[in-house]
């Protein structure tokens, strides 16, 4: 059998605060195989977030396993962590978080300069990928002279720069009109059908519906994991907890 790209087991997660812990997640278990596309969906405060964070590495559980690509990342330090957040994956915010006064090809180079790539190659890489995502023209641009679509273009041009094994995307369109959100969407089919894998958060049905996999929490728990496209339903309510 073929090794998950990601694998979570018996994922737990508690905060501490004044009044005691309070528990995020509960028992999560979750596996994705490289290639796939993920919608994680859920209201607010169910811990999809939180999960979100956990895969990125930009937070830890409280107990549990969590491998990605067959590594678990608990046995890694801080720097072997700084490098899978650069390298293994691709970030994608609901924000944008685009330097205001770096031009176009300097946003989507950046994450390169932390890799020791060279300024010419760092260059030509960022330039390719913003023809890619249908920006070449702009490369000079600032963020502030181009439309908020065209700046989540520019975003996930930047999270593929490194080509990493996955990309993250919390709410990639939540800043965007329904016409612009359609369009990044068809951007992340596109890329999927390379056999770029993808993990999204939303809130929106319409958009999670071009994932070929919609994963909904409530309550910290995973309550229905099912693929779209085949219709079959992978997991029932309290199959996997």
């Amino acid at each position: 059998m073929a090794q998950s790209l990601v694998l979570v087991q018996d994922l737990h997660k508690d905060y501490q605060t004044a009044a005691g812990a309070i528990t995020v997640l509960k028992q999560v278990n979750f596996s994705m195989d490289a290639g796939d596309f993920v919608a994680i969906m859920g209201p607010s405060g169910s811990g999809k977030s939180t999960f979100m964070n956990i895969l990125g590495c930009l937070d830890k559980p409280t107990s549990g396993h969590y491998a990605l690509n067959g590594h678990p990342i608990a046995e890694l330090d801080g720097n072997a962590l700084a490098k899978i957040r650069n390298q293994t994956i691709g970030f994608v915010f609901q924000g944008f978080n685009l330097l205001s006064r770096a031009s176009l090809l300097d946003n989507v180079a950046l994450p390169l300069v932390y890799s020791g790539v060279s300024k010419s190659e760092r260059q030509e890489r960022a330039k390719v990928l913003l023809e890619k995502v249908g920006l070449g023209k702009y490369i000079n641009s600032l963020p502030n002279q181009i439309s908020g679509g065209q700046q989540q273009r520019v975003a996930i041009a930047r999270a593929l720069v490194n080509r990493p094994q996955l990309i993250l995307a919390d709410e990639p369109t939540g800043n965007l009109d329904s016409v612009t959100s359609e369009e990044i969407m068809a951007l992340f089919s596109a890329l999927n059908a390379e056999g770029i894998s993808i993990i999204l958060v939303t809130h929106e049905s319409d958009i999670a519906e071009h994932a070929s996999r919609q994963v909904r929490f409530l309550d910290g728990r995973i309550v229905q994991d099912t693929r779209s496209r085949t219709m079959e339903n992978v997991t029932e309510a309290g199959v996997l907890n």
